[in-house]
């Protein structure tokens, strides 16, 4: 999966991006933070297959709650 999102260069592209469905966003997150794409001797930072360059896993998990904001949540409490 994530070779086909190489070209986001940042978690956050994804977290916005707006034809892709939030399930996807959260699989090609969830991929990106996996240990499977972390950095040898960098556990803070992870790089996918294909990606151009490595991000903080910290960065990944901001764009994961992003996806747990919407704008309607407020009115649901």
């Amino acid at each position: 999966m994530s070779q086909r999102f190489s070209r986001f260069l940042h978690p956050f592209d994804i977290a916005r991006h707006p034809g892709l469905e939030p399930e996807v966003k959260r699989a090609i997150l969830a991929s990106w933070a996996s240990d499977r794409s972390a950095v040898k001797d960098q556990p803070a930072m992870r790089k996918p297959p294909g990606a151009r360059r490595a991000v903080p896993v910290d960065d990944i998990f901001a764009a994961m709650r992003t996806l747990d904001e919407r704008p309607d949540h407020a009115s649901l409490q």
